[in-house]
């Protein structure tokens, strides 16, 4: 478990990082507490199976310096360019480039670049903690910009833990057994809280530099030790990571860069446990107030499900691998061929169409920051749910059983038979048995292996199942407004004297969808 000697040492975080190189190296010398394969890691950074999750979230400072108007934006606490991962959302305009952004990383990367979950985090406490302060006289909204300035001078990565190992799950927090199922403040002082729990299936912790913790669920006043927000550096003491496998991941352990697929990016998730971690004051964003337990998650949830529109990024990919495949098996202009790619791209653009459209309808919440639309959320979150899995079986059928059944790139290279393999692996004329064993690799990696757990495992749970989507579609979906129109079209219920009015009743989500914005 955790070294509770270890101190934290406040000037770690003093120099501001602009670039990848600057952030990999930000990453050395922390002395985490980071267990894979039953191994304690000592630098994880430099460990090959964690090292391309690493460069996937480097990549999101890179695109800062190559296209800063994507990727950064002015900072409105310390005046300076700083990761649009860091920002809270001022207008419509900024969510939809929230998503354009993500789209563009999730094309260059191939898999999940884990920041999304600290954006979307600091976007959802915005609003929350400007709404609690209004109503309860507390300073939590003030904590946060603190924080938020803070993390802009250091231009550092914030990740979110949300997800809870829940135990009982017919159970509230405060019914389980075992008290630590769901992570808990288990003492307070003057000075702060400690937690201690668990949160599963953390993406990019290890490569973060802070993580805000947040309740999973709806919360009763029972359950108010579990109503606990707070901001904690990845390295306190106390923290333990313990890696999770990964389909192939040993492969990235290998010589070579043929049979691992994507050699540079990959993804990382961990759990995490807390063993009476500390939290100042000064970082705490809620404490027992049970009731916005439920406004947070909700928000959280709308942001999160249409940040989803990464996946239209890494399909982009995706859909690239198996045209290059058809081509260097020789039939690139089949009919049926054309015929998948165009359905590929269908459900793949479909992805990115609700999710934008989800930033294009957001609104203005009291705090000023906008949030988006939370049906189309739900509903491009819901997409994700099925078409990375419909993608994916398009590229193996395009790809062909080669996909899971080439031989190995030691075998490849080897003196007596890695030439007749060349040989007979070959396709197309025009290209190598090595181009096309990398893109067959590539699709491996991307439907089956180690980057299948972003694109596809992810989609399925990530923001919530998909039963969590359709629970909210149903609740936003005004069907009883929908029934009123048809029944009027109908003839039936006129209003003699207000047809119209009766028509025009619109709800928040038709609102929203018919609002007219000045030129």
């Amino acid at each position: 478990m955790a070294n509770h000697k270890r101190k934290i040492d406040p000037s770690r975080d003093n120099k501001k990082i602009t670039n990848g190189k600057e952030y990999l190296d930000s990453l050395r010398g922390r002395g985490l507490d980071v267990y894979l394969f039953g191994d304690k890691v000592e630098n994880p950074v430099d460990h090959p199976i964690i090292r391309p999750s690493a460069n996937a979230l480097a990549e999101t400072y890179d695109l800062g310096v190559s296209n800063p108007e994507l990727a950064t934006v002015i900072s409105p606490y310390t005046k300076e360019r700083v990761s649009r991962f860091l920002h809270v959302s001022m207008s419509a305009h900024e969510l939809v480039l929230q998503n354009k952004m993500q789209r563009r990383l999730g094309q260059l990367t191939g898999t999940c670049f884990q920041r999304c979950v600290g954006m979307d985090a600091f976007n959802s406490l915005f609003s929350v903690t400007y709404e609690m302060d209004e109503v309860l006289k507390t300073h939590y909204h003030k904590r946060l910009i603190s924080f938020l300035t803070m993390m802009h001078k250091l231009n550092g990565v914030v990740g979110g833990a949300m997800t809870d190992v829940k135990g009982d799950r017919s159970l509230s927090p405060h019914q389980q057994k075992d008290k630590d199922l769901f992570v808990h403040v288990s003492r307070r002082t003057k000075e702060g809280v400690y937690i201690k729990g668990a949160k599963a299936h953390q993406t990019g912790t290890v490569n973060s530099h802070w993580m805000i913790v947040m309740p999973t669920m709806r919360l009763k006043k029972e359950d108010h030790d579990y109503a606990v927000i707070g901001a904690v550096p990845v390295d306190a003491e106390g923290i333990t990571y313990v890696c999770g496998r990964q389909s192939c991941d040993t492969r990235s352990m290998d010589e070579g860069t043929i049979d691992v697929g994507n050699a540079k990016y990959g993804g990382s998730e961990a759990m995490v446990l807390f063993d009476d971690v500390f939290i100042p004051n000064e970082f705490i964003f809620m404490d027992g107030e049970y009731d916005y337990a439920a406004l947070l998650v909700e928000r959280f949830t709308t942001y999160h499900r249409r940040s989803y529109v990464c996946k239209s990024g890494v399909g982009d990919a995706l859909i690239g691998a198996a045209a290059a495949v058809s081509e260097m098996n020789g039939v690139p202009k089949a009919s049926h061929i054309r015929d998948k790619l165009v359905e590929m791209s269908h459900l793949n653009e479909t992805i990115y169409g609700t999710g934008i459209a989800s930033s294009y309808q957001g609104y203005k919440t009291k705090s000023g920051c906008y949030i988006c639309d939370d049906m189309l959320s739900n509903v491009c979150k819901h997409h994700v749910t099925r078409f990375p899995f419909e993608i994916s079986r398009l590229a193996q059928d395009l790809a062909g059983g080669f996909v899971s059944t080439l031989p190995s790139e030691k075998d490849l290279n080897h003196p007596e038979i890695g030439g007749l393999l060349k040989k007979y692996l070959k396709g197309s004329e025009t290209f190598s048995a090595e181009e096309r064993i990398r893109i067959l690799r590539l699709i491996e990696n991307m439907t089956m292996g180690r980057n299948a757990v972003g694109y596809l495992t992810e989609s399925m749970h990530g923001a919530g199942s998909p039963q969590a989507q359709r629970i909210q579609i149903q609740r936003l979906m005004q069907v009883e407004y929908k029934k009123r129109l048809a029944r009027v079209l109908a003839g039936l219920d006129v209003d003699k004297e207000d047809t119209n009015g009766l028509v025009n009743e619109l709800g928040h989500y038709f609102e929203r969808v018919f609002k007219v914005e000045p030129n």
